[in-house]
């Protein structure tokens, strides 16, 4: 099986939008009181962002170097997040509509944005129709089919019970199946044929509507390798450059053969680098409060991190690895600032990471600016638009790493190669033909002058980037000499450094 991913993607910088919490628009009405913007968020509360919020807001996005949205679901649901859907074939009124979605398409393909929704297809929510169906005539319902319904609501002796208190975990008394039983997610029978051509059906809907692909919402729960190609060859039949990014938390090179995903949420390279940069700096508190990171977050020394990295950029295909969707935060997690321990200068070494390594990177929104919070629901906060609680050195930083991206081809496309790990520090070389930068970082807290080894040049020198001299931030703007292919290249504590190979 050969491995065909998007070409737009090696040079995509996503952002990540939690639709309900970005930005509001005067332009869509609200039906009722919200929750205040500026108060700290609550798990089941609305504070009333858009879509046309984040259509007026495209030129903060392209300003920063954005040049893709990530959008958490968009469809009709009763939940903040929308990952309980009631009506695929429409986009939330509280959103704005089908039309804001329109909007916000066209003005992001003008500007030359791509935009990926999130597909839920493992569980609905209960006002899906074909469930709502089933409330009201039981088993003699003709979705009954569509869901996992318990045998004993199958032979009529008792009817589903959808509304017990929300700190039910168990699905035993509900009468049917529930994601995590979650009473509020029935979870769809997709090996029911209507159920998949239904879902398959939403696929290409949207694509047809405009939108650049798909981030598949917990894929792997729907354990069926035929119903995921069939997914791939239809979305393709109609955009042959449509994006499939899967949300699995592991190394999984079994979905990316060529058939089914194009890339993965790299959750696996966030958690090494977070370990990495993070240090003593860890909070190990929050790390430990999240079911994933508490097995996979600990602090890591450079030669540890480049093994795991190495180990890594090995599990999938090189056109695989480029199109990995990068990332050290999302909406499933603590914000990547509070798991460092509100250490800024971790936060930028785990960017500079981030958006130096291949894949395509995708910040979290308002991760450029400094917001932080621990789990769900604190790591959702409204977007602060106004702009005098911003860390403005921190958004500049943001943006020079996705300038340096932007303008070194290298970046994007070139190879990838460990060259130097020692202590707290590691370094490695991004190479495209005769062009080649070296990205190195001292996680610790003293400053280092860490030995290289650059092969592919006997003799040479290695100069400042265009990074380079950031508020100060990295090595300074000193040549530094390569001799039988060896430099030494300082870096001071919390520090990286980006410098380009010159061979004499």
């Amino acid at each position: 099986m050969s491995v065909d991913t998007p070409a737009w993607v090696r040079d995509a910088v996503f952002y990540q939008v939690f639709a309900d919490r970005f930005a509001a628009s005067e332009r869509v009405p609200k039906p009722g009181a919200l929750e205040p913007w500026d108060t700290p968020p609550t798990t089941h509360g609305f504070k009333g962002g858009d879509l046309l919020g984040v259509a007026e807001r495209l030129p903060y996005l392209a300003d920063l170097g954005v040049n893709a949205l990530y959008l958490t679901p968009v469809f009709q649901s009763a939940s903040n997040h929308r990952y309980h859907t009631f009506d695929y074939f429409h986009v939330d009124p509280l959103l704005g509509g089908d039309a804001a979605l329109r909007e916000l398409l066209d003005r992001a393909h003008e500007r030359g944005m791509r935009v990926v929704l999130d597909g839920v297809f493992n569980h609905t929510g209960r006002g899906f129709w074909p469930f709502h169906h089933i409330l009201e005539t039981g088993a003699a319902s003709p979705y009954r089919d569509w869901f996992h319904l318990d045998r004993e609501v199958l032979q009529g002796h008792r009817l589903i019970t959808p509304y017990p208190p929300h700190d039910a975990m168990t699905g035993a008394s509900l009468g049917y199946q529930a994601w995590w039983g979650l009473p509020a997610l029935p979870k769809l029978n997709t090996d029911h044929p209507p159920v998949r051509e239904f879902l398959l059906q939403v696929a290409e809907y949207w694509l047809r509507f405009g939108i650049d692909g798909w981030r598949l919402d917990v894929p792997a729960e729907i354990d069926d390798e035929a119903f995921w190609q069939a997914f791939r060859q239809r979305c393709r039949a109609i955009r042959d450059d449509a994006y499939l990014v899967g949300e699995i938390w592991e190394v999984a090179g079994e979905w990316l053969r060529g058939d089914r995903f194009d890339a993965l949420m790299d959750y696996p390279l966030a958690e090494a680098i977070l370990g990495f940069v993070g240090g003593p700096s860890l909070d190990m508190g929050v790390v430990m409060a999240h079911h994933e990171y508490a097995q996979h977050i600990r602090p890591l020394d450079g030669p540890a991190f480049g093994h795991r990295l190495v180990e890594l950029l090995g599990s999938y295909d090189p056109d695989v690895v480029a199109v990995q969707l990068n990332l050290i935060g999302s909406h499933d997690a603590p914000r990547a600032l509070t798991v460092l321990g509100g250490d800024r200068d971790a936060l930028r070494m785990a960017t500079l990471l981030q958006g130096t390594l291949p894949g395509a990177p995708c910040i979290y929104y308002g991760d450029e600016i400094g917001m932080a919070g621990g789990n769900d629901p604190a790591n959702r906060a409204s977007f602060p638009w106004d702009d005098t609680t911003w860390d403005h050195d921190l958004r500049a930083f943001v943006q020079a790493v996705i300038r340096l991206r932007a303008d070194e081809p290298a970046m994007r496309h070139g190879s990838t190669t460990a060259i130097g790990a020692a202590g707290p520090s590691f370094a490695f070389e991004r190479r495209l033909g005769d062009a080649a930068l070296v990205v190195v970082v001292n996680a610790g807290t003293e400053p280092i002058e860490l030995p290289i080894r650059i092969p592919a040049v006997e003799y040479g020198t290695l100069e400042p980037s265009a990074l380079t001299g950031w508020s100060g931030w990295d090595g300074g703007s000193a040549s530094i000499a390569i001799a039988n292919g060896e430099a030494r290249v300082p870096v001071p504590a919390r520090r990286g450094s980006v410098l380009r190979i010159r061979p004499a």
